[in-house]
């Protein structure tokens, strides 16, 4: 069977099983935007190349399968970098494939021409220029098996006009070749056994799971693994929901606006499980004064973060839950030959932790309206299940505190590179993905307004989904750290209550718009939001901008140094 190059480059990702793709077409990729026409793969046409990539990365997040994304050449190819970078910080299976110039006039400056290849190299996994049309089904079947296997991320294809108009004859490859690339997936078991003997003897263990429990699959091994061993858990902003908030071993959040009980935990552990995680420094805060007694088992699919940031005293390459199984059967053994510690001791000073510091606020009924009462309510009027996505900054770390995380891959965020402007469109690929469950978005005023345009294609390709501005008329999370760290010196930090006006902008895009201003009309417009299923909403609640998020850890210093919020009482330690 003859094909061209765009015609097999389509059937080869209906090979892989993609269902969904989002882009916006352009010169150079427009040869496979023809037979896309004839392909059972759903296209959304986004309004900006940054929301596709991002709307990969929801459907990805809330999946588990890969996200994809198609653009042009050029200006289209430099505008989703931040989302492949954003994907590689956070470990997102996503595939891009841009257009690119013929191949026979790069190098010459062509019209919409750029080294895609050299600008994407430092921010994904791999990436391949096709230079003949007869390996794009080698190429694809490589992408998709980079993107997803090992450590995950994002992998980009590059092609050529040319390539996609010259002819080839179909085939399917059996499987991938590529030496260079075996990632090890089973820990090994003296490491294993080692690790089992460090549980053994600790008696203020906790266990720090981070994303790669999620991205592993693993949450279920974790449930095991705790429940067999009694030892706390925090989860990091990335792993929120790899294990369940309700359970009473659960601490929360650790990290620079984590909970008091889950940082400290960390500081006066004798013995630190850190499983998918990556010792980042919003969570260590100071390196050279995080958790000084204790002893560190990490364990990691990718070995070049085993000791990058904390010399770990047992290293395990290897799946988490595959690790974590070993590790299991490990503990099994180990205890039906000797007693453990009792960790009553342990858990009784957690509880005492957990009563003298819980997270506060306090809503007058007369106002004004507190961005936590926003949160609590959206929590508390949404099925437990709710997919939520955030944007970056305050909103997302209340949000994180205080939502409460019982399901796996309910939540999507942007950790590792703090992209503003990423709720909107990574809720619109999340419901796409899942599109029987509910999803909100919790945006700040700052973040929405940079790629709400993706509402006109959640309008146009009937996504509903539902949009929360905390609208606090300012860049929130800098104008704390102006008042806390430069005096009060505000620079260049509000944005006005009332510019644009957004139940306007909302309407104008298709979508319901409301605006919320006192605490009586939250959960009633909350209710009204959740009952409309035919094109999304977005509400503007005007909240208090005098708020901060508290726990905080200022930047630089140790964890013993978190500053509690000064309304508990004794203004910080």
């Amino acid at each position: 069977m003859q094909l061209t190059g765009a015609q097999a480059l389509i059937k080869s990702l209906e090979m892989e099983g993609t269902e969904v793709m989002f882009g916006l077409p352009g010169g150079a990729i427009l040869p496979v935007y023809d037979p896309l026409i004839d392909s059972s793969i759903r296209h959304i046409l986004v309004r900006h190349e940054q929301g596709a990539g991002h709307m990969a990365e929801g459907y990805a997040h809330a999946t588990g399968r890969p996200g994809v994304a198609m653009v042009t050449s050029g200006p289209a190819a430099t505008n989703i970098v931040t989302p492949l970078c954003n994907a590689y910080m956070d470990s997102v299976p996503i595939v891009v494939i841009t257009g690119q110039v013929a191949y026979s006039v790069i190098g010459t400056d062509a019209f919409q021409e750029c080294d895609t290849l050299g600008i994407t190299m430092p921010v994904t996994k791999h990436n391949w220029l096709v230079t003949d049309a007869r390996d794009v089904p080698q190429v694809v079947r490589e992408a998709f098996h980079v993107a997803t296997t090992g450590r995950p991320g994002p992998v980009l294809i590059d092609m050529p006009k040319d390539i996609s108009n010259q002819t080839m004859e179909w085939y399917w490859p059996d499987g991938v070749d590529l030496p260079g690339y075996k990632p090890t997936t089973r820990g090994h078991p003296k490491q294993i056994k080692d690790a089992a003997r460090l549980m053994a003897e600790a008696h203020r263990p906790v266990i720090y799971a981070g994303g790669g429990i999620l991205k592993a699959r693993a949450a279920e091994a974790l449930r095991e693994l705790v429940e067999l061993t009694g030892f706390p858990v925090v989860t990091t902003l990335m792993a929120r929901g790899a294990f369940p908030d309700d359970h009473e071993l659960c601490l929360g959040m650790p990290g620079m606006h984590g909970n008091y009980t889950a940082v400290t935990a960390m500081q006066r552990a004798d013995l630190l499980v850190a499983l998918g995680s990556r010792f980042d420094d919003r969570v260590t805060g100071k390196v050279s004064a995080f958790a000084p007694e204790a002893k560190t088992i990490h364990v990691d699919i990718d070995p070049a973060e085993l000791g990058k940031v904390r010399r770990p005293d047992v290293p395990i390459v290897g799946d988490c839950r595959l690790v974590i199984e070993e590790l299991v059967k490990a503990v099994r053994s180990s205890r039906s030959k000797h007693e453990w510690p009792s960790l009553a001791a342990w858990h009784d000073q957690l509880r005492r932790w957990q009563q003298q510091y819980p997270l506060v606020f306090e809503q007058d009924d007369s106002g004004p309206l507190k961005p936590q009462f926003v949160i609590d309510s959206l929590r508390d009027h949404t099925p437990d299940d709710t997919i939520v996505a955030s944007g970056v900054g305050q909103h997302q770390m209340w949000t994180s505190q205080r939502w409460h995380f019982n399901h796996p891959y309910t939540w999507v965020n942007s950790g590792g590179l703090g992209t503003m402007g990423f709720a909107v469109p990574a809720a619109i690929g999340a419901k796409v993905g899942r599109p029987e469950r509910l999803v909100w978005a919790v945006d700040g005023d700052g973040c929405f307004q940079m790629t709400a345009q993706e509402l006109v294609t959640a309008s146009a390709e009937r996504i509903p989904v539902k949009i929360a501005i905390l609208n606090n008329a300012y860049l929130g999370m800098v104008r704390q750290w102006q008042e806390l760290f430069y005096e009060e010196r505000y620079s260049e930090v509000y944005l006005s209550p009332d510019l644009p006006d957004y139940v306007k902008w909302a309407e104008a895009m298709g979508c319901v718009g409301f605006r919320v201003d006192h605490p009586d009309d939250v959960v009633p417009t909350i209710e009204k939001a959740n009952a409309i299923d035919d094109r999304p909403v977005v509400v503007d609640f005007r909240v208090d901008y005098r708020e901060k998020v508290y726990p905080m850890v200022p930047a630089g210093l140790s964890n013993d140094d978190i500053v509690v919020d000064p309304s508990q009482g004794d203004g910080g330690h």
